[in-house]
């Protein structure tokens, strides 16, 4: 069993796009939304959610009036202003829950009390199982929630015998690309031609690196700038990176996406890329 994780240090560059396409290609394998803030490749995939469940990531101060004694130790040590001058209320939304008032509180009114954070979904998938999750919009734990799917994905893949587990990670490179990072084989960079496109490309290029993970590099929309995409080229042969792919900005691919459907099943050269990026990947991973 492999897993590969797709990312892209950046928003927008066809993660998603790129990551339903190669699930069709290919075969008995589990999919892993990791992009639980602004998930979206149920879009394409069209799963069938077997099981959903309620995830708490983090706990919040929750006050009980009849024993505060009105004392102010809680809004004296608060650093997040999460607490009211006048009544001594807390204030949810700003809440980071460090439990620093609960430790100050002399008559324990204030105790720290886990939340919802999220929702863990199990699906079914025409390519496959499928594990993806929703952040509540503001929620802090978004890294756990990664974990959470990414293990319950694991866990399938064990059981079942699957060949692959394969993940669309998060853009950028914060704490939620780590966790989509986390055991993974290998993971897949998509990047653009643009300036902002190959810097991110470079900065998520050293969280790789520090995780020692072999990657490749696919370039979409190629097309649109051939002196970066030169660069990119360069890049990844000065890096030693596998170039996957290059895929151009093509009007099946819009068309398709407006349809909500697959490139693969609209176009045989797109298709013949994707084909050829499996058994790129499926070498890599052998050595």
């Amino acid at each position: 069993m492999k897993e590969i994780t797709v990312i892209s240090g950046k928003g927008g560059t066809g993660k998603t796009t790129f990551t339903a396409n190669l699930a069709s290609i290919l075969d008995n394998l589990v999919v892993g939304d990791c992009d639980v803030d602004a998930p979206n490749l149920h879009l394409l995939l069209n799963p069938r959610n077997k099981s959903e469940a309620v995830f708490k990531g983090m706990k919040l101060a929750v006050k009980n009036d009849d024993l505060c004694i009105d004392c102010g130790l809680c809004y004296e040590n608060c650093r997040f202003n999460a607490i009211t001058a006048d009544n001594y209320q807390i204030k949810n939304l700003k809440c980071e829950g460090c439990a620093v008032c609960s430790y100050v509180c002399p008559t324990d009114a204030i105790r720290m009390e886990e939340i919802e954070t999220g929702t863990l979904y199990e699906a079914e998938s025409n390519y496959g199982e499928m594990v993806h999750a929703k952040l509540i919009p503001g929620a802090d734990t978004s890294g756990k929630l990664v974990s959470e799917v990414k293990n319950r994905a694991s866990e399938i893949a064990k059981t079942k015998n699957k060949d692959w587990i394969l993940v669309d990670g998060s853009p950028g490179i914060g704490c939620p690309v780590i966790a989509s990072l986390t055991g993974s084989d290998m993971a897949v960079l998509v990047t653009e031609p643009t300036l902002s496109g190959f810097a991110d490309l470079k900065r998520v290029m050293e969280v790789v690196n520090h995780f020692k993970i072999q990657a490749g590099i696919v370039i979409n929309k190629f097309d649109l700038n051939s002196n970066i995409t030169a660069k990119i080229e360069a890049f990844a042969e000065e890096e030693k990176i596998e170039l996957l792919t290059k895929i151009p900005y093509s009007r099946v691919i819009v068309d398709s996406l407006k349809k909500g459907e697959l490139f693969v099943d609209n176009d045989q050269e797109l298709r013949t890329k994707m084909l050829t990026v499996k058994e790129k990947l499926t070498k890599i991973l052998e050595r």
